[in-house]
């Protein structure tokens, strides 16, 4: 799984001029998903971005979490994550899981989340969506489970 996450001020998502996700303070998450991406690595991801320390303390420094600030997380599938544009001018998107798996992944992600107390809103799956955002930092991190 490939995740790049965004350190935001507010976030939204919407497909055809409607809302369908929308968060104040926390972080934009976008989750590619590759064939043999398990809920192990779902687990992995969920755990790592809820904790890693990017949101700054009382010093300045970053040492706190997106638990430990109480922020939420506008998690939206982005199978172009997997686009291989090493050779030639179009992306190749063979590395991408199949809609079926990603979209399974992906709702299991979710769900890990929310049983760590993080509220959670999502685009929608496989829908052209249009994503806006006021990143805070800005501070953007790219999270990969292969190594």
């Amino acid at each position: 799984m490939r995740a790049v996450v965004q350190r935001s001020k507010e976030a939204r998502v919407t497909v055809g001029g409607e809302t369908v996700g929308e968060i104040s303070k926390g972080l934009v998450v976008l989750l590619g998903v590759t064939h043999d991406d398990t809920e192990k690595d779902a687990a992995f991801l969920a755990e790592k971005i809820v904790n890693l320390r990017i949101y700054e303390d009382e010093g300045g420094k970053m040492n706190l979490s997106l638990l430990d600030v109480g922020g939420d997380i506008l998690s939206v599938s982005q199978f172009t994550l997997y686009g291989d544009c090493r050779k030639g001018r179009r992306p190749n998107f063979m590395a991408a899981a199949k809609p079926e798996l990603a979209n399974s992944v992906y709702e299991t992600f979710n769900s890990l989340l929310r049983e760590k107390g993080i509220k959670v809103e999502t685009g929608r799956f496989g829908a052209m969506m249009d994503v806006s955002l006021i990143n805070d930092g800005p501070v953007t991190l790219i999270l990969d489970t292969q190594a």
